[in-house]
């Protein structure tokens, strides 16, 4: 872009993914980026390309996505998000809009990410207004075994075993700076998992892990190893279902995260 005719503005973006087929644009079925990209081409009359700091897969929602544009220096932050808020669908709304420095980049930029999963472990879970953001089970699982196995993600660990796709450029080791499980009001319980990067559905076949061993269907040793000897031949559990999944906050390395 040039500075001089052109202005990079940073978004915060929520959306419901009940109805997307992920973020990333393709030919074919809705997405957030081509709904994003179609906002902007009506407000402007022009391709406006929109990056995000992750490809959210199909299913998956977003409360704290963050994604950068250009647009001609005519535009200013809050003419922008009135604009964009009320020609998106209601089921994308943008919560702030900043303007940016013309390099900055979302995803290359992003020093971690945090994920939130919604578990349903009470009636209320089962309500149509809950239900289609959580994963409701119909039994219960030992709590004390979900908090020992988030106690074993911290770290620094090879996830290959817990990836739908492997990364062979990037290696399959993360650190993870936060796991731990919350109370989600009388719902449930929420896993929080902030990590300075994520192989696809990782976080999804650790949900699936754990409520297995939650359920006492594995031990808890499976976890271990699945983390310590990923060769070893031991598979994960079958992925969590996307509904329960939020990405809740990228963090970068000016933002006031308690990460630097």
């Amino acid at each position: 872009m040039n500075p001089e005719t052109e202005r990079r503005f940073r978004l915060t973006v929520h959306y419901d993914g009940t109805y997307f087929l992920g973020w990333q644009a393709q030919a074919r079925g809705r997405t957030v980026q081509g709904e994003m990209e179609g906002a902007l081409m009506r407000l402007t009359g022009a391709r406006r390309p929109v990056v995000a700091a992750g490809r959210t897969d199909s299913g998956v929602h977003a409360t704290g996505q963050v994604v950068a544009l250009s647009l001609p220096v005519r535009w200013g932050p809050e003419e922008l998000h009135r604009a964009l808020n009320a020609t998106l669908p209601n089921d994308i709304w943008v919560e702030t809009v900043t303007v940016s420095a013309p390099e900055f980049h979302p995803r290359y930029g992003a020093q971690a990410r945090s994920y939130r999963y919604q578990l349903g472990l009470s009636d209320a879970a089962f309500s149509p207004f809950h239900r289609p953001w959580c994963w409701p089970l119909i039994r219960g699982v030992e709590v004390d075994l979900l908090h020992r196995a988030a106690g074993l993600i911290l770290g620094e660990h090879s996830f290959k075993g817990f990836a739908k796709v492997g990364q062979e450029a990037r290696g399959d080791r993360c650190t993870v700076t936060e796991a731990e499980w919350v109370r989600w009001d009388d719902r449930g319980l929420a896993f929080q998992i902030t990590a300075n990067r994520f192989l696809h559905h990782m976080v999804r076949y650790l949900m699936g892990t754990m409520v297995e061993i939650g359920w006492g269907r594995r031990p808890l040793q499976d976890l271990a190893d699945l983390l310590t000897a990923p060769e070893s031949g031991l598979i994960t559990s079958a992925p969590a279902p996307p509904e329960g999944l939020f990405l809740t906050r990228v963090h970068y390395p000016d933002d006031d995260s308690g990460l630097n």
